[in-house]
């Protein structure tokens, strides 16, 4: 399957917990192509952000942003943890 779902469970759980699962995945959806650009703007800031996020997380979310099998398959993560 994809190789950074363990990164994303983690995430899924922090926004359910937070209230902002079923927002973010309608954000996600939402974004559709424009998505690539939130990727390019992550890879930018990258060396800004490398200190605060770890680096396999910064990859998974490019990942997810450029790759839209994987924002669909992270959005529907998003919307199993917000129905449980």
């Amino acid at each position: 399957m994809y190789s950074n779902q363990h990164i994303w469970r983690v995430w899924a759980k922090k926004a359910h917990r937070w209230g902002v699962g079923v927002w973010a995945a309608t954000f996600l959806e939402a974004l559709g192509p424009l998505a690539v650009l939130g990727a390019q703007a992550v890879y930018l800031v990258q060396p800004f952000i490398s200190s605060i996020f770890p680096s396999d997380h910064l990859s998974a979310l490019t990942e997810i942003l450029e790759q839209p099998d994987q924002t669909k398959a992270f959005v529907t993560l998003l919307q199993e943890e917000a129905r449980q």
